[in-house]
């Protein structure tokens, strides 16, 4: 299936997507503010240690301290000697006020602070460098033993003729590159490294040493693959820096970067617009008239799959089964489209047939065979959940984009117009009762009225379903009470003010 890139760039924004047969895969979002932080590499202090998590906090200049677990440090760097049997306590490995080199390999998201690792690494078009290891590691995706050997080998080669102390990763993208272009990229890198110790030492701490790559160039070190047959850049300039890039880095894609110079917006001409407002609503409709619901939560993804208006076929269990093989083949695109990572539970339409939910649970898993995020399956569970996981290095699609309802903060939900108006009642008895004992200790009553301000549907239905028991209120406190729509006012949003009654004064 061919791929495409399209890059729309203007002053505030940068957004790349990338399709596969005309369906958007993957979209790509960086903002004149709030650029992602992924990669970067900082020069940061310890805060704190926290022994408890076997982490520490570690100041890099951010609004938070990143988080720094035990797994994530290069043990033998930071210690003197090798480290022991198992996992060394974090409190043998650093110290507050300690600086290190950290790299931020999830940014913050909400009030979390940026995950950091001090394992760093580098990368290029073909090769990652680990500058604090020497290790030669192989991509798992290149799966001929001869091609993973003749890699090896070469960056062993290379490493050694030029005296590179360095740990080196092949990527998959370097399967079937000559030797030429890997010794280039390992020298590239290695300069890199060079550059990056020199301004360690004339910066303060905390400071940012090294920063990746700009997105548009990012996305064509990462996703321009064999596969792509078409880059469309409608920025003049950005055409000319990826143009620069590519002749330098991938000459053989000269001729597939375009500048677009139509009139209609790319992003509108190839209808990556509509499909991203679709991918901001939890239903995702499904082709057989069936639909599977996304919900994003602090703890996990869910995925909700239903027949909905697909009648189905011969049988039930048929109609079931196509329903959810259908929805096998969206939710992986669904999950990568919205770069939705972490825990994800799916909950298939129950199956009798094991051997529907077989086919079922094989097509998820080829489904996600193109995702580059790491994807595990647990299969299906005791209660007919499908469980995997999703790296997250990001935010979300939905947490780059929106952000929290101010009606209902978050929730999803908001109080009916009848819970309002009890609420209105409650407090309006609460309060009645204790300037009844006030004006009962005067002997005079105070000529006051409740004014309730509330939005249209708390009002209307004050005056119309709740009428009878608005009155009777009134009645058993002894005031007046008035209505006052608030069109600024959400549901379940009210305000009672005691007011001069002008009635009663005049």
């Amino acid at each position: 299936m061919t791929e495409e890139l399209l890059i729309n760039v203007t002053d505030f924004e940068t957004r790349v997507a990338l399709t596969a047969g005309g369906a958007l895969q993957e979209v790509h979002l960086a903002r004149a503010e709030g650029y992602s932080l992924t990669g970067n590499i900082y020069l940061g202090r310890v805060e704190r240690i926290v022994p408890g998590m076997q982490a520490a906090f570690v100041n890099i200049g951010l609004e938070r301290p990143g988080f720094l677990h035990v797994r994530d440090i290069e043990g033998p760097r930071l210690m003197q000697g090798e480290p022991e049997e198992g996992p060394p306590d974090i409190r043998d490995l650093l110290h507050e006020g300690q600086q290190l080199m950290v790299q931020v390999a999830k940014d913050p998201i909400a009030s979390k602070g940026a995950r950091l690792t001090a394992a760093l690494a580098i990368a290029s078009r073909y090769v990652v460098l680990m500058p604090f290891n020497e290790h030669i590691g192989v991509s798992q995706r290149i799966e001929d033993e001869v091609e993973r050997e003749r890699l090896r080998r070469d960056v062993e080669e290379i490493r050694g003729l030029h005296g590179l102390r360095l740990g080196f990763i092949l990527r998959t993208a370097a399967e079937g590159v000559a030797r030429a272009v890997l010794d280039t990229d390992m020298r590239v890198l290695a300069r890199l490294w060079e550059k990056v110790l020199e301004k360690k030492r004339q910066v303060g701490c905390p400071s940012v040493v090294y920063q990746e790559i700009p997105l548009h160039i990012r996305v064509m070190r990462d996703l321009a693959g064999p596969r792509v047959e078409h880059i469309r850049i409608d920025h003049v300039e950005t055409y000319q820096r990826v143009l620069d890039f590519v002749r330098d880095f991938l000459p053989e894609f000269i001729e597939r970067v375009h500048l677009y110079q139509d009139r209609r917006p790319l992003f509108e001409r190839y209808g990556i617009e509509d499909e991203l407002t679709r991918a901001l609503a939890s239903r995702v409709p499904l082709k057989s008239g069936g639909h599977i619901v996304i919900e994003q939560t602090e703890a996990m993804i869910t995925v909700d799959v239903n027949t909905g208006g697909f009648l189905g076929v011969a049988s039930l269990e048929e109609t079931v089964f196509r329903t959810n093989l259908e929805a096998a083949q969206v939710i992986p695109r669904q999950l990568r489209l919205r770069n939705l990572g972490g825990i994800i539970v799916i909950d298939f339409i129950d199956m009798e047939d094991e051997d529907h939910r077989r086919q079922v649970l094989r097509t998820l898993e080829r489904a996600c065979e193109g995702d580059p995020a790491r994807v595990r399956f647990d299969g299906f569970s005791s209660l007919g959940l499908v469980l995997m996981s999703r790296k997250r290095t990001r935010e979300s699609l939905i947490q780059q984009l929106c952000e929290p309802c101010p009606a209902c903060a978050g929730t999803g939900f908001v109080k009916t117009a009848q819970s309002t108006c009890i609420e209105v009642f409650r407090a309006i008895l609460q309060d009645a009762r204790g300037r009844r004992e006030v004006d009962a200790r005067s002997s005079v009553a105070s000529p006051m009225e409740y004014l309730i301000r509330a939005c249209d549907a708390v009002v209307d239905r004050l005056l119309d379903e709740d009428a009878d028991q608005l009155q009777a209120l009134s009645r058993e406190i002894g005031r007046a009470v008035r209505l006052q729509v608030e069109p600024s006012y959400g549901a379940g949003q009210f305000d009672i003010v005691l007011v001069q009654d002008m009635r009663r004064s005049g």
